[in-house]
């Protein structure tokens, strides 16, 4: 009895750990994503940069120090960095990097709510077959 009782902890405790993974993967993947849309709000205010030469980079690089948007997206992908070492240091990269792939969808469906952008069928239907395969390799 004593054996079933601690191989039984010891399974939740493991289906803990998995749960708790899986918490920081999407949390990971949910900060860098609001990092991207923040980029890219923060982009369109600056408006399109010309990268004709040495003069075109330093543009870019006033207009991102000036944008606090551009600064906070970046930000943002840092810390999404810094959550993601921490679940390489839990799980496997082959189990993890997969629901990178959640990013993608995540990304179209907030360029449609709140970029307002036009998202024809067939990324729609692209989204589709990567939260499937996401679904499947996650199973493996």
């Amino acid at each position: 009895m004593i054996f079933g009782y601690s191989c039984k902890m010891k399974k939740e405790i493991q289906n803990l750990s998995l749960v708790k993974s899986i918490l920081l993967i999407f949390l990971s993947i949910s900060i860098a994503v609001t990092g991207q849309i923040l980029l890219k709000i923060g982009m369109n205010r600056i408006g399109m940069i010309s990268l004709s030469g040495l003069s075109g980079l330093w543009q870019l690089f006033f207009a991102v120090l000036k944008s606090p948007l551009v600064l906070s997206g970046l930000f943002l992908y840092v810390l999404s960095a810094a959550v993601w070492l921490i679940v390489l240091s839990a799980v496997d990269l082959s189990f993890a990097y997969p629901f990178i792939g959640f990013s993608y969808v995540l990304v179209l469906i907030l360029s449609k709510l709140i970029l307002k952008e036009d998202v024809n069928p067939l990324r729609w239907a692209g989204a589709l077959v990567i939260t499937a395969g996401v679904i499947i390799l996650s199973r493996g």
